[in-house]
């Protein structure tokens, strides 16, 4: 993955939740990577610093996915 072609636009707590807004953003045809920090998913950790899941898309569907997800929180307007 070329890190220029893609930009963290959310933050989740949890790999669950993270995959809900996957498949929130895919179901609109955006791509979507998850990122993890690699101890957090070796020892299984899901609260924490060592369980948070970046949320990332590519560059020319940042701002389109943003606003989905300000849309899906109820905060469309801020």
């Amino acid at each position: 993955m070329n890190e220029n072609q893609w930009q963290v636009i959310y933050e989740v707590a949890d790999p669950i939740n993270a995959e809900i807004v996957r498949g929130f953003l895919e179901s609109q045809n955006i791509q979507v990577h998850l990122s993890r920090e690699g101890a957090g998913r070796a020892y299984g950790l899901t609260i924490g610093p060592l369980g948070i899941v970046q949320i990332l898309v590519p560059t020319q569907d940042v701002e389109r996915a943003k606003q989905l997800i300000a849309e899906y929180e109820g905060r469309e307007n801020e």
